[in-house]
């Protein structure tokens, strides 16, 4: 069965993504994605927070060769 939600553009993605979401960027399948976080075989790390895994979107980035965002310093005024 396929999925016919459009992906999302990787550049504009949160700083972690949920399993699904990181697994569909790869295409693979939300079952297999499950399985290969659960064994640590997941191509990019695998965070576990509470009962759910996220993906730290840099690597994923880097793993699909693009370039992550750049991040701007904070600004800081003299007081």
């Amino acid at each position: 069965m396929s999925c016919s939600t459009p992906l999302p553009d990787p550049r504009t993605l949160p700083p972690t993504l949920d399993i699904v979401t990181a697994g569909r960027l790869l295409g693979i399948g939300r079952t297999t994605a499950y399985q290969l976080a659960r064994h640590g075989r997941f191509p990019v790390p695998v965070l576990r927070v509470g009962g759910s895994y996220r993906v730290p979107t840099a690597p994923m980035l880097a793993l699909l060769g693009i370039d992550a965002p750049a991040v701007a310093a904070p600004q800081t005024t003299a007081a």
